[in-house]
């Protein structure tokens, strides 16, 4: 994987990889936005509103070793959006991406001159002025599968239909940025897929294991973007996976502890988690390498590694919960600790800068 995304870094941006660096303390220029001001933020991310005090993450900017991040620059990102969409696709790791890139642009428009719009998975940001899009769907597997509805989709066994896109890719089709993740949802050890229909009694029902499932349903999606997408109009990227920070004991803290009350990153140079599967990254970089050869271009985002360093950016206890919290939760905070997703203003603002970076290159 590193030498992919090496190279990537290479092509866009004159030998620099973006993805290799470290984090630098920046309290002048970062946060890029307050999360009081952005009119769009989600209660699942707004760890501040929830009674966070220790906010010193947000401050600080990811350094490459070679080159610089053009400084993020809403004004130009919606020049660039002109007449245009932008999408992301995938799970809530996806959606507070874009939660993030709203909130990027928010404060660059006029309240009458920007508007937001849901309708089942699909959610959309309107810069009026630009008649430009910034838009989240919710395809957290990005094939078929009975988790697909954006509100009640925690189901204990996860189905699959591993051949079926088209009820999510037709909201992709006319697109002219494309901003595609998928990993979280994969993670086990095996996968129930479903070869017929959700409402068909004669369905074929079998487990596989992974990575085979994953590399299965990233074939269905690498099979659908070589028929449907216009190279010469539209661009497309894939996010690589968000590491998560349950385990203290990854990192030499205290055994049973996770994120919670974590106020410091990693500092150990090359630091990867348990929870980051090489194995799942390679099915990634084979399926982008194939498509390559067959004349379409995705280019990776790799924010897994500056990642793995930020135990201290996740929403943790400071988050709106789906439901009521059980007694035995609040009196063990670290029990409901969220160490997957990540506060805003915070990490997932730099792989914006990232995609920022790649789309002035375009």
């Amino acid at each position: 994987m590193e030498d992919r995304t090496a190279s990537s870094g290479d092509d866009l941006l004159s030998g620099c990889d973006l993805f290799s660096g470290k984090w630098v303390f920046d309290n002048k220029s970062y946060p890029l936005y307050k999360e009081k001001e952005c009119s769009f933020m989600s209660d699942q991310l707004a760890c501040g509103k929830f009674g966070r005090q220790d906010l010193g993450f947000q401050n600080w900017r990811w350094q490459p070793h070679q080159c610089d991040l053009p400084r993020f620059n809403a004004t130009e990102l919606l020049e660039r959006l002109r007449n245009k969409s932008l999408m992301f696709v995938g799970d809530s790791l996806n959606r507070g991406q874009w939660v993030s890139m709203v909130c990027l642009v928010d404060s660059a428009l006029p309240s009458n001159q920007k508007s937001m719009h849901h309708n089942g998975s699909l959610a959309t940001f309107k810069a009026i002025e630009y008649n430009a899009s910034i838009a989240f769907y919710w395809a957290p597997l990005l094939v078929e599968s009975n988790s697909d509805d954006p509100v009640n989709h925690r189901v204990d066994e996860r189905i699959v239909r591993v051949q079926a896109i088209e009820k999510h890719a037709r909201h992709w089709i006319d697109s002219d940025i494309l901003v595609f993740n998928s990993y979280l949802w994969w993670r086990r050890s095996q996968m129930k897929v479903l070869w017929g229909s959700f409402d068909s009694p004669d369905g074929v029902y079998k487990f596989v294991k992974m990575p085979r499932v994953y590399e299965m349903a990233l074939k269905t999606w690498s099979d659908w973007l070589e028929v449907h997408i216009d190279p010469s109009r539209q661009q497309l990227f894939f996010v690589s996976m968000s590491p998560t920070h349950e385990t203290a004991e990854e990192w030499d803290g205290v055994e049973g502890e996770n994120c919670y009350n974590e106020t410091e990153q990693i500092m150990k140079e090359g630091y990867k988690g348990k929870s980051t599967c090489e194995e799942m990254m390679h099915v990634v970089d084979k399926t982008l390498d194939d498509l390559k050869t067959r004349g379409l271009n995705v280019q990776m985002i790799n924010i897994t590694q500056l990642s793995e360093y930020r135990k201290e950016g996740h929403p943790s206890i400071y988050r709106k919960q789906w439901e009521p919290l059980k007694e035995e939760q609040i009196l063990n905070p670290k029990s409901y600790a969220d160490c997957i997703h990540w506060c805003l203003p915070g990490i997932p603002d730099v792989w914006n800068e990232l995609l920022y970076a790649h789309i002035l290159n375009l």
